[in-house]
């Protein structure tokens, strides 16, 4: 069945159907309905407007290409399977929540509540602009993200990311099992409370990184801003260039091409256990 150049805008426009095309179609309207494709399956949705809430709830199986959503379009995505998403435009908030197997390739985003309780949720070359993104999402591959948010990828387990761009803040948050490579990450306060987070290639930039963590290694990493760095952490880390403090480390080791002061206070839980190694370049990269 194909539905082509419809304007809808009554409530549960085309609700439940199967084996479609939905093409050229605008949900926007005074009769303001909602939920205008919920319970769908095998959905082939393109170039499509949509300004009402809740339009997209329960898909099984579905594609979505070169659709723009408003920002009216309130939770538009939630309880999905199987959905891909390609060269479209998401805004409102809760954009996309509780789905499974999710794809989402070069489109933008600016949702406040992006991708949260998700599992098996892959981006490739996307745009997001974000509050608190990925709260509670599992198996998730991301790659080519640009991405600006606040609270980004807390309470994550098992992720990938390369390649991406992270303007946030206090992202990765009781993380668990992430990897990051080829990353630049700008935030404060990064990774606090985190288990088995890894950083790979990437420049990692901010204030007091890395503390309360279990588990964290840090290969051929770069940082800047880096002050009172894994404070309380168990780390593995290997830096280039300067950290301007390491404070209260746990265990593990640190090495770096300088440090500018390591604070071990008295009440320091084992201030003896973490070796840390000051190559001494700072000074001759600066001259």
């Amino acid at each position: 069945m194909k539905y082509e150049n419809l304007f809808l805008d009554q409530e549960r426009a085309l609700y439940g159907i199967r084996d479609s095309e939905v093409v050229g179609c605008s949900f926007a309207g005074p009769a303001d309905g909602e939920s205008a494709l919920k319970e769908c399956r095998n959905l082939d949705v393109r170039e499509c407007f949509f300004d009402l809430r809740y339009p997209l709830w329960h898909l099984e199986c579905g594609r979505l290409s070169h659709v723009k959503m408003t920002e009216n379009c309130r939770a538009a995505l939630w309880y999905d399977i199987g959905l891909t998403v390609e060269d479209s435009e998401l805004r409102g908030i809760k954009a996309v929540r509780e789905c499974r197997d999710t794809t989402v390739r070069r489109s933008k985003i600016d949702s406040p509540e992006f991708g949260w309780f998700c599992n098996g949720l892959k981006l490739r070359n996307v745009e997001l602009v974000s509050e608190c993104p990925f709260l509670k999402s599992e198996n998730l591959d991301v790659r080519g993200l640009k991405m600006k948010g606040k609270y980004s990828f807390q309470y994550v387990k098992d992720a990938v990311l390369r390649d991406c761009v992270l303007d946030t803040k206090d992202a990765f948050w009781h993380a668990e099992n992430v990897r990051v490579e080829n990353c630049v990450v700008k935030g404060e306060y990064l990774g606090w409370y985190s288990k088995n987070l890894t950083f790979v290639n990437c420049r990692i930039e901010g204030t007091q990184p890395l503390c309360y963590a279990e588990g964290l290694v840090l290969e051929n990493c770069e940082t800047a801003n880096a002050d009172l760095a894994f404070e309380n952490s168990d780390v593995r880390a290997s830096l280039r260039g300067c950290l301007l403090s390491v404070k209260n480390p746990k265990s593990g080791r640190i090495e770096a091409d300088g440090i500018g002061e390591v604070i071990l206070d008295e009440y320091c839980l084992s201030p003896r256990s973490c070796e840390i190694r000051d190559r001494g370049c700072c000074a001759e990269r600066s001259a």
